[in-house]
């Protein structure tokens, strides 16, 4: 257990125009689950652990995330529908609305790092209206010392009032009443109407990513991170469902973070946080037995259904199928300790493609790993309503699109650098389907996945014989221990291979067709890392 500083800190809250609140600094988690559950805005499972309810909010609204457009951001950012803008005189008025409706309340206020590796410490103040978003604070971001706390002056501040509702959206620029800004020039992240607390969360994330790529030549990275006992670090990069935290909890191997990384001039890899957030969805101690045994008092869920003896049904999805738990590092046994390390070896981008086309393995080269990694590719299984039953091919830009304020291309061209500088190999591992698209294949069994990244991590990949995919371009190898040879190129698996050529000839078309929008910003060497052909191309020639 770590020490949780409780000192009084007196730092004034007039200062933001804060006016007559009974503000409550740095209260321990207890204390703050304590009031939760009094004021009856929580309650508390069998084994003690505080359960909430986020309301009408159960997932973040990517929608309604701004960025102020000012001199800082206006040549940076990539704006578009991810990255909206919004203009410094609407962000100050709101922000304004939202001091006038904090003020004169009982409010919570914290204060917490971001980023491990010291050098780039961030120091971060949040100011909460809600005791449980206060502790989700404490859970999710770096806990300072008594003494750290002394004299403390945020780089960064978060204004986080759910109750808060903007009356009249469109005098302010925003879309509806609820709203999550961030203003690089005030370094404030302003939350209104939602009490979801990823928008806290991933508010300093977003910011992070455009602050270290452009002021400190660090890759932010929407990825795992875990390093063995040689000192070698791997990192994992996948959406959501494709394995990121399950993969990267190994026995073996130590756990740096499961969600938000930093890779230095250094070579350091350094999570940004100091807590896991993780989908609690048909959770089980067989299946997740880290996140399984975390869930304890200090831990928050979200938006989970009690069974009747008070224990949680999490294979209920009733209110959201993004149910959730946040808790302190330390929850899970097997952790670095300073959460960072050096010597990145692997890297991963898991994606569970549903078709059935992708190589459960495949090496890429510099530019191979740029493409997929700026395409990040998954494919969503569509709901099995009205016979729908074809997977949709769903491509997140870096794995993390909604956090990345610059042009992809940036990201992609920093993580080919920093491959070829550090020679990192990079590993496409698909966690989906085999032998057919969903409905006819399989999914790939954990076990074998399992087998080929361990086989990676202690180099049995690194002298054996590769074979290139003639429509995806990926070099495949043809053996690795503990996994059944002829599963290792997809088109075996098929019954038909015709089958297989016309269902990845589809996929390599969605993929060129996604990529069209980061062409004019992709060098040669990215552009040529895609699939080898498209559906103008004749497959003979290539085969």
């Amino acid at each position: 257990m770590e020490d949780s500083a409780t000192i009084e800190v007196h730092a004034s809250l007039e200062q933001y125009g804060l006016k007559d609140v009974n503000v409550h600094w740095n209260l321990p988690p207890e204390e703050l689950q304590r009031i939760t559950v009094e004021n009856k805005m929580g309650k508390e499972t069998a084994n003690g652990t505080l359960a909430v309810n986020t309301g009408k909010f159960t997932g973040r609204s990517p929608q309604d995330r701004f960025i102020v457009r000012d001199s800082y951001t206006d040549k940076k950012v990539w704006w578009g529908k991810t990255n909206k803008p919004v203009s410094t005189e609407n962000f100050n008025s709101l922000k304004h609305e939202v001091i006038q409706y904090l003020s004169g309340k009982e409010i919570y206020a914290r204060d917490a790092f971001a980023c491990a590796e010291p050098e780039f410490k961030t120091k971060i103040r949040a100011i909460t209206e809600l005791p449980w978003s206060n502790l989700f604070i404490y859970n999710m971001f770096l806990r300072p010392s008594a003494k750290e706390l002394e004299n403390f002056e945020e780089d960064w501040l978060i204004l986080c009032a759910p109750g808060y509702v903007c009356p009249d959206p469109e005098a302010y620029g925003i879309r509806q009443g609820n709203f999550s800004i961030i203003n690089f020039s005030q370094r404030v992240a302003l939350i209104g109407g939602s009490a979801y607390t990823g928008e806290m969360k991933k508010g300093i994330f977003s910011a992070l990513n455009l602050i270290l790529p452009v002021e400190r030549n660090v890759l932010p990275m929407h990825c795992s991170a875990n390093v063995g006992k040689k000192g070698d670090t791997a990192i994992f990069f996948g959406l959501s469902g494709t394995g990121k935290t399950t993969l990267s909890a190994d026995p073996e191997r130590k756990l740096i973070g499961d969600d938000e990384h930093g890779w230095t001039e250094d070579n350091v890899i350094f999570n940004f946080e100091g807590g896991c957030y993780a989908k609690v969805i048909d959770l089980s101690e067989e299946k997740e037995p880290d996140i399984y045994r975390a869930v304890r008092p200090g831990a928050m869920l979200e938006n989970v259904v009690f069974k009747n003896n008070g224990e949680v049904d999490y294979l209920d999805s009733s209110i959201t199928q993004n149910t959730r738990v946040s808790y302190p590092i330390y929850h899970i046994d097997n952790i670095q300790e300073t959460l960072y390390a050096n010597n990145p070896k692997n890297i991963f981008f898991l994606t569970c493609d549903a078709f059935g086309v992708l190589p459960p393995v495949s090496k890429l080269t510099p530019g191979q790993a740029a493409y997929h990694f700026i395409s990040g590719y998954t494919a969503k299984v569509a709901g099995t309503e009205a016979g729908i039953t074809e997977p949709v091919p769903s491509f997140s830009a870096c794995f993390g699109e909604p956090f990345m304020p610059l042009h992809p291309t940036i990201y992609g061209e920093m993580l080919s650098d920093k491959m070829q500088e550090a020679g990192v190999n990079v590993w496409l591992i698909n966690t989906g389907w085999s032998a057919g698209p969903y409905g006819i294949g399989s999914r790939i069994k954990l076990k074998y996945t399992r087998a080929m990244i361990t086989a990676i991590l202690n180099g049995d990949l690194d002298n054996v014989d590769y074979e290139q995919n003639p429509i995806f371009g990926l070099f495949m190898p043809k053996y690795c221990p503990g996994v059944p040879s002829e599963i290792l190129d997809p088109m075996n698996t098929w019954l038909q291979k015709g089958a297989y050529i016309g269902k990845a000839i589809q996929l390599a078309h969605s993929f060129h067709l996604n990529f069209e929008k980061f062409a004019l910003q992709a060098s040669k060497q990215i552009m040529e890392g895609g699939p080898l052909i498209d559906e103008h191309h004749h497959l003979e020639e290539h085969i």
